[in-house]
């Protein structure tokens, strides 16, 4: 199974295998990467506020709710009709 990979590559030693382009070339392609990831982890980082705003507002309209209903008493004095008999 280790003789399916390819050996890593040591940049820093004068490697004939790469040539001088191709090092700077991989050098962009993991800064433009890195740049990647960071908008990446910002983006999420902005998500979970919003999420956590939005499920703040969601929870503080239903406990708000409830407390309402509890204050109504309008219900409490109704009293039942007279059934009439035939």
């Amino acid at each position: 199974m280790g003789d399916s990979f390819k050996p890593k590559i040591n940049q820093e030693a004068k490697d004939p295998l790469l040539k001088k382009a191709e090092l700077e070339y991989m050098k962009i392609i993991e800064q433009k990467n890195r740049e990647r990831v960071q908008k990446l982890q910002a983006i999420a980082k902005k998500n979970r506020i919003t999420g956590f705003a939005i499920g703040a507002g969601v929870f503080s309209i239903y406990l708000y709710s409830i407390f309402a209903v509890k204050q109504e008493t309008f219900l409490d004095d109704f009293n039942e009709p007279a059934k009439i008999q035939q």
